[in-house]
């Protein structure tokens, strides 16, 4: 067994290698696009756009992979992640809930601090509905159900909020949805990077619980392991990761159901101890992606928009492979 997870590092070290570094490259390649619209490497917009920008997308894309990394895990289906849970959902409501309340009453920039506050709360409030149903049922479909359905629930309320707010609310709460790490101040990379912090941190306590999970319920009560608790854990760190996100960048799709699959399959195993910095690594370099061709054209496309196009296509390369 120790010669067989002695083997399993040696042949991942090299792969993890090479994703980190076409990550430091991509990284690179971020901090050089325009996406301001001026040439050149003036510090100050070097310091205080460029690179809150890329930390930006690279912590949002490590933030989002690990989360879709547990969630597939847990409930044992391909394409579960924050979305489809209802997170990001939720973080839109308390968004459009911003908007509608503050109008045009407050500054831009304190405005957006305050569609971000809102967003972050209603991310927090969907994770706790759904770590609690966690706890209450022992069927991954039931909860997956359930996530759906919030989801539905939540962009409903979100669509009369809109039907009801004016104009100028109407353009900061868009501005939000469509995505974008454009505009990061240091203490949201901050509390994105903390976020981060702390979900890795879980994920790596509960790494063997979520290989058991893997192998389903019944045999999870075979070996012992108590997979109320370890789905209980992943959600908390998932939930948590993807609220901050979805707070400070808007609702940003597909990197979580993405980013774990070409991880696994690039290293060819799905023991988590492995695939955990691979998956972030991963999701860094599909955010960063998605930001480089946002950046590209005269006009700043939306990030969640690029994603979109980035991850469908690979989504339906994975359902057809499947079949």
């Amino acid at each position: 067994m120790c010669n067989h997870k002695a083997d399993l590092t040696m042949k991942a070290s090299p792969k993890i290698f090479m994703l980190a570094t076409a990550t430091l490259l991509l990284a690179c390649a971020d901090l050089l696009t325009g996406g301001t619209g001026l040439t050149g490497l003036d510090a100050g917009i070097f310091l205080k756009l460029r690179l809150p920008r890329m930390l930006t997308a690279v912590l949002a894309g490590a933030c989002l992979s690990l989360a879709g990394l547990q969630m597939q895990s847990v409930f044992r289906n391909p394409l579960a992640d924050p979305h489809i849970m209802g997170v990001s959902a939720g973080a839109g409501t308390g968004a459009a809930m911003a908007t509608l309340l503050i109008g045009t009453s407050l500054p831009a920039a304190l405005s957006g601090l305050t569609v971000a506050t809102a967003a972050f709360l209603g991310a927090l409030l969907t994770s706790m509905l759904v770590v609690t149903v966690a706890s209450k049922f022992q069927s991954t479909t039931t909860l997956l159900i359930f996530g759906v359905m919030l989801g539905f629930i939540f962009s409903a309320l979100t669509s009369i909020l809109e039907y009801s707010a004016n104009a100028e609310s109407l353009k900061v709460f868009y501005s939000w949805s469509a995505g974008s790490f454009s505009g990061s101040r240091p203490g949201e990379v901050a509390v994105i990077a903390s976020a981060l912090l702390i979900g890795v941190t879980l994920t790596y306590i509960n790494n063997k619980g979520l290989d058991i999970a893997l192998f389903g319920d019944e045999y999870a009560s075979l070996a012992g392991a108590d997979i109320s608790r370890i789905r209980g854990i992943a959600m908390i760190g998932s939930c948590l990761m993807a609220g901050a996100v979805t707070a400070f960048c808007g609702p940003l799709g597909f990197v979580g159901i993405v980013a774990p699959h070409i991880a696994r399959g690039f290293l060819g195993t799905s023991v988590h101890m492995k695939v955990i910095p691979a998956v972030m690594l991963t999701g860094a370099g599909l955010t960063l992606v998605a930001d480089i061709l946002s950046n590209a054209f005269p006009t700043p496309l939306p990030v969640g928009s690029t994603m979109a196009l980035i991850g469908i296509p690979i989504i339906l390369t994975i359902l057809m492979k499947r079949r």
